[in-house]
Parts: C-alpha cells; structure tokens; sequence
C-alpha cells in the first residue's frame, strides 16, 4: 500500500507535539515517528485529503505548526513500526513491551501491549507518571476505575498488582478493542472492558480512581468520578501541564477532595488527591 509521510515540526515541541499527533490520529494517520523536531506521520494515500489536513492542524493554536508531504512507496510496514517503537522502562519498576520486544526479567511487571492506535504505551510522558504513582498504592484487594484506560495497560498493572475488581472505559472503539485484546494477552481475568464515558458509570464504588485524560475532560467529569469514589479513596488524574493544576486543584478540592501531591515529566504532569 502507498502511504503519505507527513513531516512536522513544532514549536514548543514539548507541549504540543503530543496534541497535534492525536489530532492527526482523529483524522486517520496511523502511525508516528518522533524527530528531533517533531515526529512523522503516516496515512493510507487513499485516506489523504489536503484540505482536511490543513483545517486540522490550523485549528491548533497557541504553537508554530510547519509541515511537508511526499507519497512513500509500498514497503514492509511492520519492519518499520517495529524498528522504530521501542519498549519503555519505568523506573526499574514495569516493564512495557510489544509483541517483538522481550520480557525483562529485572523487573517486577512486565505488561505486553500491542500498540496499534491507542493511547497508553507508556511512551507518552502522562502514561508513565500514572505507572509511576501505581507503583505506590497499595491496590491489594481493591476495585480500581480506569477512566481513558486507552491500551488497557494501566489496568493490566492494577490487576496484576492484586487490584480485586478492574473497570476500564474508553469511548474510543479501536481502544476498546485494544484493551480487550491486551487484557486477554496478559491473562488478565479481573478487568471489565467496557466502551463508554462517565455516562457509562453505574452503582459500582472504587478505592481508586484512575483518568488520564485531558484537562477539560477532567473537570467536566470529575464529579462523576468522585461520586463513585468511596470516602478516604485515591483518585490519580493526568492529561494536563503544571500551570492547569491550580485549576483542576479548586474544582477537585470543591468536590470534597483533599490535594496530595503531583509528578511532574517533561512538562506534563499528574497529580494525586484523597477523598474527604
């Protein structure tokens, strides 16, 4: 199949490079490729439309957005993906892989994902820090909501963490069945996969609650989240930068949540809250 490679540059590249890519995502590029600059992106040619590019990455403000396009002849593709997508380490602790990476046997848990489109492979820098925050709670025994749970890979490590109960919902199809797909791989028989948003959430309660999202997601639904929080519960929120804090902070703290403490990775950052 010929496919188009978008080339982008964008500046900030640290705050916006991960925004455009889900933007092209929404509009049918399939893969990406980071660059010193910017990352590449790749479209069945069939699928290009110029004029939908170009409304699409000029309805994204607040960045510098420079880009090219040239048609790639057909090739092995997964050569490509796989020479290019590398496993991730978070912090001697889990080990995230794909199908043609190998375990790590120094670390605690290994989590298989096969990548496709959906987000949470733990590459992205708001991914890691929740890895990051799980592998602090003590999630023994309890029900644990992931909310975006995109690949699934979050919940897989809450399961395998001894979670009692996991509920993992994206309202994205294709991440829907990802998750299915990784959550079997992983052996995982705990996990409720489930399509929907927080319309979605029934009588269920959770010690802890999982959304890494976005910030205008978040504050929309967080009450959602936090009626189904059981008092003195963990709710562990991502998808922001530093300077959106103070406002998921006041709304979060007005909703009867105590603020704990945030991490902070390459300018993203999640923050951890406790149920009054």
């Amino acid at each position: 199949m010929v496919y188009v490679e978008l080339t982008v540059d964008v500046t900030p590249m640290e705050i916006y490079s991960d925004i455009v890519m889900y933007e092209l995502g929404e509009i049918g590029f399939e893969s990406f490729v980071n660059t010193d600059k910017g990352f590449k992106a790749y479209i069945p040619q069939g699928d290009f439309n110029q004029d939908v590019l170009a409304e699409t990455l000029g309805s994204i403000s607040d960045c510098d957005i420079n880009y090219t396009c040239q048609e790639i002849p057909d090739q092995n593709w997964n050569a490509v993906w796989e020479s290019t997508h590398e496993p991730v380490l978070v912090e001697d602790f889990c080990w995230v892989y794909a199908p043609f990476h190998s375990p790590n046997a120094d670390v605690q848990y290994n989590i298989l994902i096969e990548p496709k489109m959906s987000f949470g492979t733990a590459h992205h820098s708001t991914t890691y820090l929740m890895i990051s925050f799980l592998r602090d709670e003590n999630v023994e025994g309890k029900n644990v909501l992931d909310m975006g749970s995109g690949t699934g890979v979050l919940a897989i490590l809450a399961e395998k963490k001894g979670a009692k109960y996991v509920e993992a919902i994206d309202n994205d199809e294709w991440a829907y069945r990802n998750a299915l797909e990784n959550t079997e791989t992983n052996e995982c028989s705990n996990i409720n996969v489930r399509l929907g948003d927080a319309s979605a959430l029934g009588e269920t309660k959770f010690q802890i609650v999982i959304a890494n999202i976005n910030r205008n997601i978040l504050l929309r639904d967080m009450k959602y989240y936090i009626d189904v929080l059981e008092k003195g519960g963990v709710l562990l929120l991502s998808g922001f930068y530093e300077h959106d804090i103070p406002a998921i902070r006041t709304e979060a703290e007005n909703l009867g949540m105590t603020f704990d403490c945030f991490r902070e990775r390459n300018e993203w950052v999640a923050c951890r809250f406790t149920k009054n």
